[in-house]
């Protein structure tokens, strides 16, 4: 039996809080861009937070599990780790802030049909593969159809920063199935977490300094302002404070309220970053959001028809 308690007015404002967190991590990034690389700044910010939770594990006097069958894919999933902030990072030097938050959060539509393959449990319904078809519709839209943007040296770059934050996106969902179906699935959420940044900041930082973005860094206040934010809110207390909402309300529930990330993403690079937002792209937007929420959503609205039919 189910213990986790149905959504109330805390739960709700904490995931508004976690969205927006999540979405001005992009902001973030793009926004000190000029004076230090988003793939240094999320080296960075992997280190300093692996060892922030590396230290909230010793509180808890909880151990790092090195078993057989354990860390294999502990490291693969922080190999993809830094395979989708590589992604991100580099794509952000070509592309808007709301444009990589928009593709990057099509992970799940990944994970949905890597889910599909690996778990009989996990078969997608016929309103998920519409949601499927709605989003990679919404993909192709937002690709192609940029009316005065779609010409031009900056378009190109625009496209190529967006096709890495699509491939981003795919190596989170990833992730998502490697976590879901290897013996990573029954550890507690600090450890993996611990895993990816871990890997992922081995990975990234001779990454990072082969590309000369350690010696093209300027520490302005906005830099430091910027690391401190991704170290320490959001790659340390805003997953630990959604580890404890999945163990505290109904996961599907909390799931309906993600999506506001990327609505928050387009809305706070058009305001903070004067990020022009073309109308084709704000179409296949829309399109790839309703896609994905009738993907990811989908055991929600099941129950919550049932409960109106009853």
């Amino acid at each position: 039996m189910d213990t986790r308690n149905a959504l109330d007015a805390r739960a709700v404002g904490l995931m508004v809080v976690l969205c927006l967190i999540w979405s001005a991590q992009q902001i973030a990034l793009k926004a000190t861009a000029q004076d230090c690389a988003p793939l240094l700044q999320i080296a960075v910010r992997s280190g300093v937070a692996a060892l922030l939770v590396g230290l909230w594990m010793a509180w808890r006097r909880e151990r790092l599990t090195l078993a057989h069958g354990v860390w294999q894919p502990g490291v693969a999933a922080g190999a993809l780790f830094a395979l989708e902030f590589l992604l991100a990072g580099e794509g952000l030097r070509y592309t808007s802030a709301a444009h990589m938050v928009v593709f990057l959060y099509t992970a799940p539509i990944f994970a949905a049909l890597g889910l599909h393959w690996w778990l009989p449990a996990e078969r997608l319904a016929p309103l998920q593969w519409a949601g499927i078809a709605l989003a990679f519709t919404g993909i192709v839209v937002a690709f192609f159809l940029r009316g005065s943007q779609g010409a031009g040296p900056d378009w190109q770059r625009m496209l190529w920063g967006d096709l890495l934050g699509l491939l981003a996106g795919a190596a989170w969902g990833a992730t998502t199935v490697l976590i879901r179906v290897t013996r990573l699935s029954s550890l507690p959420a600090s450890q993996t977490l611990l895993y990816q940044l871990v890997v992922g900041f081995a990975l990234l930082v001779p990454l990072a300094w082969g590309a000369g973005h350690v010696s093209a860094f300027h520490g302005t206040p906005a830099v430091w302002a910027s690391l401190a934010f991704q170290s320490v809110v959001v790659s340390f207390a805003s997953f630990l404070l959604w580890f404890w909402l999945l163990r505290t309300y109904l996961a599907s529930r909390l799931g309906v309220f993600s999506f506001l990330t990327p609505l928050f993403g387009v809305a706070l690079g058009a305001w903070l970053l004067a990020e022009p937002i073309a109308p084709g792209f704000l179409t296949g937007a829309v399109l790839v959001l309703a896609g994905v929420m009738l993907v990811s959503s989908h055991g929600w609205l099941v129950q919550r028809w049932k409960m109106k039919s009853a």
